[in-house]
């Protein structure tokens, strides 16, 4: 096979093999999601994982018990037939004394004939007898004709370890005038398929001499076929009350989880604003007190909310007002003090720096009442924008050419990257020229005299700019408290430009108000970017931005750092001998 299709089969088997990875790994994740979010489903597993531990235990202890207890009674029952069996072939040997037809029955031939006469008694294979269910092997190996047999039995299919112990003890005299020796053994014979008891023993002719080896074989078919039906029955048992136990536990997890998720459900409809929301109380058990506690929990809940939407209210009514009202003295203050300021050239230096200073705080005192009743506005929900298709580049130029004189009394330039493309999009353009005003006023402040980097991008859905500065930059954390009302970074370092500590959360409302974001981020000693996004069109929700947060150098930094790890940690001397070189 060329190569070429060598390597188009591997790659298809490794794509194949990857997709079942990835099913399974989604398999697993979604199991592993339900186990997490059902607590129904974790009791009733723990449950049927504990019963089945325990079902098992018990189980196999009580069949080992059953087992143990029908093997012994079994083999007892088995040594005494065969002890029983061995004595009357003993008594059938044995030729009495006085009786001199027994005592010439005694040669081979007429033991022969005995002998055959008990094995038919024995195994109840005569007129008068009952067949029984064991074989008799009897073996005299030093007389010729003196062994027998019944059924299918053969001197083979007696074990060598209890045959080698009989034979021992026939040659060290180790037996009983009257019971012989037995040992017992289980084993499967090779000619008898079925579980066989195997029992041996010794018969002692004192007249004659002669010695007889007895085996008993004794099929546990019964004993096999009873322990399994009881294999079998605990099984069955054990399953079935490992099914009821489950079916259980999961009707006494359904009574417990069910007000649960009644109270789940009745909190995440308190917490969407549904403050009315109550759980119905049943009996007086735990559950009830605990429903009893989640309704005077939402109780208070809505009444401290309800004091705090009045209190909330009645704050932005009084900043409403009373921006309002300080506008017709501040009308008049602003006319007085435009007269006295046209007018400092006649006062003396002292006056005239008064009305200097009057004349600056006046403007600052104006810009935060306009501040303030924006605010106002946005927190009364009653600010609207006014859309119109605008180029941003023409609105970044706009917002440069604003704050260039403040860029220059601070020795700051700015540096445009503008595409050449035009940036068009659905924005009020007075309030996105506001954002980038306070944008770049802040840039200026905070950038030590260092240069301002501006850049705008664009792609389908949304436009971007970013105003990177050098300064001092940000901590951590500090990236999203900068948009909070009046809060600054250092509070011993004063404001240079007489800003108000409105203009970023005025500029974030703006932002929302238009769908978009704006952003924060910053490093100490590395300075700071602000990055405000827009969609292009009104009302599209925004799934990302064309510009990165961070700054492009920190990026690069970062991944030439990462990169040059393993090289400026070397792992022999060839790689410090390359570094010198």
């Amino acid at each position: 096979m060329p190569p070429t299709k060598k390597r188009a089969r591997r790659r298809t088997f490794r794509q194949i093999l990857g997709g079942v990875r990835r099913r399974l790994l989604r398999a697993a994740g979604r199991i592993r999601s339900v186990w997490r979010r059902s607590l129904q489903l974790q009791v009733v597993t723990s449950t049927l994982v504990i019963s089945v531990i325990v079902v098992v235990v018990l189980g196999t202890f009580l069949f080992q018990q059953i087992n143990k207890s029908v093997v012994d009674s079994s083999q007892r029952s088995a040594a005494s037939e065969a002890s029983a069996d061995r004595l009357q072939i003993l008594d059938a040997l044995t030729p009495e004394t006085d009786d001199p037809a027994k005592q010439a029955d005694g040669g081979e031939q007429g033991g022969g004939n005995l002998l055959d006469e008990v094995m038919n008694t024995v195994t109840g294979s005569g007129e008068n007898g009952s067949e029984k269910r064991y074989e008799v092997l009897v073996l005299n190996l030093t007389t010729p004709g003196q062994s027998r047999a019944s059924g299918s039995v053969v001197p083979a299919d007696v074990p060598l370890t209890l045959r080698m112990t009989l034979q021992r003890n026939i040659r060290e005299y180790k037996w009983d005038k009257v019971t012989g020796f037995t040992q017992v053994i289980t084993f499967r014979g090779q000619s008898q398929p079925r579980l066989t008891y195997v029992v041996g023993g010794i018969v002692h002719l004192p007249t004659n001499g002669r010695t007889y080896e007895v085996y008993h074989f004794f099929p546990f078919d019964e004993e096999e076929e009873l322990l399994s039906n009881v294999r079998l029955a605990i099984v069955v048992v054990g399953l079935g009350l490992v099914l009821l136990l489950a079916a259980i536990a999961y009707l006494v997890a359904r009574q417990v989880v069910t007000p649960v998720r009644l109270a789940r459900q009745a909190a995440e409809r308190l917490a969407s604003g549904r403050l009315d929301e109550r759980l119905k109380v049943r009996g007086e058990d735990d559950l009830a007190r605990l429903a009893n506690s989640f309704n005077e929990m939402a109780a208070n809940l809505a009444l401290k909310i309800h004091q705090l939407e009045e209190l909330s209210q009645v704050q932005r009514q009084f900043v409403s007002d009373v921006s309002h009202e300080l506008r017709t003295p501040l009308t008049t203050v602003r006319m007085a003090a435009d007269l006295l300021y046209d007018a400092r050239e006649d006062f003396e230096p002292m006056a005239a720096r008064s009305a200097e200073l009057m004349q600056a705080q006046l403007e600052r005192f104006e810009s935060m009442l306009a501040d303030l009743l924006e605010i106002s506005r946005y927190d009364a929900g009653a600010a609207t924008l006014d859309l119109e298709p605008v180029d941003i580049r023409d609105v970044v130029l706009r917002a440069i050419g604003d704050s260039e004189a403040l860029a220059e009394r601070h020795g700051t330039r700015f540096e445009l990257r503008l595409p050449n493309e035009p940036c068009v999009a659905e924005i009020d353009n007075r309030r996105v020229e506001r954002i980038l005003r306070n944008l770049l006023f802040n840039a200026i402040e905070h950038g030590e005299g260092r240069d301002i980097v501006v850049t705008v991008g664009a792609d389908r859905d949304a436009v971007a700019v970013a105003v990177r500065d050098h300064g001092i930059g940000l901590k951590a954390g500090e990236d999203t408290m900068v948009f909070d009302r009046f809060w600054r970074a250092d509070p011993s370092r004063a404001r240079t430009i007489g800003g108000t500590g409105l203009g970023l959360a005025i500029s974030r409302e703006d932002a929302a108000l238009h769908g978009g974001w704006l952003q924060a981020w910053g490093q100490p000693g590395e300075g700071s970017q602000f990055r405000l996004t827009l969609p292009r069109s009104a009302g599209v929700d925004l799934k990302g931005s064309p510009l990165s947060l961070v700054p492009p150098e920190i990026e690069m930094r970062r991944t030439w750092r990462t990169a040059m790890t393993p090289v400026l940690l070397p792992a022999s001397g060839d790689g410090a001998e390359h570094d010198e070189e």
